[in-house]
This record gives structure tokens, sequence and C-alpha cells, in this order.
């Protein structure tokens, strides 16, 4: 029977230039495990790189290359780096124990080999070696938990500050979608846009902060009124507050500054040009566009032709020239995305 009745055998890798060696080895351990066998290290990483192998004992003193070097090179690939490796060595000294324990080997047995000592290591550190791939496992699934749960509270306050607004929460949906088509087309990886994508819903946390007063007048905004607005950027920022997860600090980091304008004349900070984050450069073009292209209690909505031409003309002033380019660039898409997600129009008898 196989180890804990496995109806797959595990795989043992036995590196060894001695033909003797290898037989005792393998005749410790052909009954429980399948054995593959490498007379040098260059064989046993090829071996390790192209097949899979649940754990390695591995030989020190070989020609070419030794044991302590194989283990190093196994280490480094990130295809064998996880393979557990038993050094089996007639080199019994303390210091070729701890070089051993120092390129990465879990274990150290020394020649002459003894069936029942091999055998009991083996199948110790094949354990340990399935704890640690279960114990990843659950850490994986604790951190994809934990990112879902913050992902679920962004959306939950972007749609928050936007009913704040007098938005519908088809706005976030529109601009998020938008800013990830364009993120794409600027040439940012899968994984940055979908990170901006879910961050972008954030930008206007700030309001949440803002007086009904201030926020939901009607008629024109006096000079105090619109500073007390254009404090939702630092209001946002601490809403949000400062944490290690790169999710929370870009949505941070997109409160804070999308109104920044790409000639230093936005605020909070005044910042120009590349001094300001490239999400929010792009979080800025994709908030006015759906801004100007819906209708709003106070005005009417623009058309897709009026707002590209004001988008066009604000390039190099408002906006990244570069990011104005990606955005004309997929034009027709984003004109998709708002079709599909149109706000719901209220019909008055």
């Amino acid at each position: 029977m196989s180890d804990n009745a496995h109806t797959i055998r595990r795989t043992v890798l036995v590196v060894d230039d001695t033909s003797d060696n290898i037989s005792l080895l393998n005749e410790a351990l052909m009954d429980r495990y399948t054995v593959k066998v490498a007379k040098s290290g260059k064989k046993a990483i090829e071996i390790a790189r192209s097949m899979p192998v649940d754990i390695i004992l591995l030989d020190v003193m070989m020609p070419h290359m030794d044991g302590f070097e194989t283990c190093r090179r196994l280490k480094e690939d990130p295809l064998t780096r996880r393979i557990p490796v038993i050094f089996v060595s007639a080199r019994g000294e303390a210091e070729d124990e701890t070089m051993g324990f120092s390129c990465g080997g879990v274990d150290y047995i020394t020649k002459p080999i003894k069936a029942s000592i091999v055998q009991a290591r083996v199948k110790t550190h094949l354990a340990l070696y399935d704890q640690n791939i279960t114990l990843d496992e659950k850490v994986r699934e604790r951190t994809a938990e934990l990112t879902e749960t913050r992902l679920e509270i962004l959306n939950r306050l972007g749609r928050a500050a936007e009913y704040r607004d007098n938005e519908t929460g088809m706005h976030v949906i529109r601009m998020s979608r938008y800013a990830r088509i364009i993120a794409l087309e600027y040439g940012l990886p899968e994984e940055e846009a979908e990170l901006l994508f879910n961050v972008a819903p954030m930008h206007d946390v700030g309001k949440i902060g803002i007086p009904d007063k201030v926020l939901l007048k009607p008629g024109k905004l006096d000079e105090e009124e619109w500073r007390i607005i254009r404090t939702h950027c630092e209001i946002g920022r601490k809403i949000i507050g400062n944490h290690k997860s790169r999710l929370l600090q870009s949505a941070a980091m997109v409160a804070h500054t999308h109104h920044e304008k790409w000639d230093g004349s936005g605020y909070p900070s005044g910042l120009k040009g590349t001094e300001i984050p490239l999400f929010s450069r792009i979080v800025a073009l994709v908030d006015v566009f759906d801004a100007l292209t819906s209708e709003r209690p106070y005005k009417k909505a623009w058309s897709v032709e009026d707002a590209t031409a004001e988008i066009r003309a604000c390039s190099g002033r408002h906006f990244d020239p570069d990011v104005v380019r990606a955005f004309l660039r997929r034009l027709p898409e984003i004109t998709q995305i708002k079709e599909q997600f149109a706000d719901e129009v209220s019909v008055e008898d």
C-alpha cells in the first residue's frame, strides 16, 4: 500500500553519480514511491522542470555541479523552488550540514544509508510539504475573501457618494468601465486596468462629508461654497485612510487627486503633468465625459460629439494628451458602454 493509501504514488527523484547508492535508495523507496533517477545535477534540474517531482534526495559530491549548487539552482527557479530537497552525503561534518540547510535543503542524511531512516525522513517531509501546500491554499482563499470584501465596501461607498450628489449609480458603472478601456489602450497591463476599474467608483466618496446646503444647492455656488466643495478630495482620502493594501492605497490616491489638471490649475495640490498619478489622469477625463453626456436637474445632456470636442479642446490643459488620444481611439466602445448602461428615464403622467 502506498503512503497514506494514496492511489497516486508520490515521485521521489534520486540524484547521485554512483550506481550503488542509487540502487540502495531505489530499493528503500520503490515499494512506496515512484523513483526517478538522475546521475548529475544538470539532469536533475531538467527532470524537476519537466515533470511533477514531490521530493528530491540529492548527493553532495558529484562532478561538474555539486549538490549544493544544484540545490541553489533548484531554489532559484519558480518551477522547482518548492520541491523539498534532502541531502544524502558521506560528508558529515557540521559545516557540510550547515551549507546544505543554507542553500535550501530541508534535511541532511549521512551515509552509509539506512533504509528505515530514509523512509522515515521522506515520509515526514512529504507530510510537511502537504501541510504547507494546504496552508498556502488557505492563505490564498483568505486573501481572496479579504480582497472581495474590500471591493464590495469600495463599491458600496462609491454608490453612497453618488446618491449624495443626486447622481445615479450608473455614473460610477459607466466611468469605471471607460477607465478600464482607456487604461488598456494606454498600455497598462490587464491587472493594472482591473485595479483602476475597481477603485474608480471611489473618486467622489469625499462628497459624503460635504453639507447638504452646499452639495445640493440648486443655484450657482459662491466662492466660499466652492471652497467647501473642493474639500471633498481631502475628505475622500481621509475616509479611505492609510492601508498596506494596494487596492485601498490606489482608491485613496484617486479620491485625493482626480481633480488635478494637466496644466497645474487643478486642486487640491496644484499638481502638474506627470506629477498627477496616471489613474487620476484617466479618472479625470472619464468623470468629465460622463458628466457632460449625462442629464442632470440643472442641465441637459451633451451629445457624444460635443462632449468629445470639449475633451479635445481641453487636451494639454485639463487632460493628459496621451490619455485623450487613448480615449479617442476607443470612443466607439465607450459609446457602446454609455448606451448599455444608460440612466433610467422617469416618465411623468
